[in-house]
């Protein structure tokens, strides 16, 4: 089985973004995309520098990103997640298994998985039975190499926070798993 330094599951704007910078890093990085991903409904113009796109283009062109920057992206739905040892399993719909370090969670507003495998909930707010991921300003949860983003951990699900938010997970991340402050310039001309 091969083994990945990260899977993404999500390939939204939280997990596509986080993919460009991990796949920039040079980082082994899987994305499963389940294809359910709301921006795709979306009409975007309050994104900075860009004056209007379909969130269906916002979508495709994040993935495209993503890959040239090094991700591998599968059209499969992530079923389970289990912890191992060193590492972390992901079957999928289609009866593959794939294994990775570190596991990012970008899954919109589905919990199911992180449930599964045991991460920390907490209220949305005070007043509300919503839950969502308890992660840290960094995007780490409870469970040792899971990682989380966008609007499955409260974040707006504006176009524009939920891909910062996923740079950002990517950015602590991959600091952690470097021993030092990542930073990913895009070179002045």
């Amino acid at each position: 089985m091969l083994l990945y330094d990260i899977i993404i599951i999500g390939a939204g704007p939280a997990g596509a973004s986080a993919g460009i910078f991990a796949g920039r890093a040079k980082k082994k990085v899987l994305i499963l995309d389940n294809d359910k991903s709301g921006t795709k409904k979306a009409w975007v113009e309050n994104h900075y520098a860009v004056m209007g796109i379909t969130g269906y283009d916002v979508f495709e062109t994040g993935k495209k990103q993503a890959e040239k920057a090094g991700a591998e992206i599968k059209l499969t739905e992530a079923t389970q997640i289990t912890k191992n040892e060193t590492s972390f399993s992901v079957e999928t719909n289609d009866g593959a298994t794939y294994e990775a370090n570190y596991i990012i969670l970008a899954t919109g507003a589905s919990k199911k998985l992180a449930n599964q495998l045991g991460v920390n909930m907490k209220p949305i707010s005070d007043e509300s039975k919503v839950t969502i991921i308890d992660a840290d300003q960094d995007g780490k949860t409870n469970i040792e190499g899971v990682w989380a983003a966008g609007i499955v951990t409260g974040k707006s699900m504006h176009v524009a926070v939920t891909a910062g938010d996923g740079a950002k997970v990517a950015i602590h991340l991959l600091t952690e798993v470097n021993g030092k402050e990542y930073v990913d310039q895009d070179m002045m001309c």
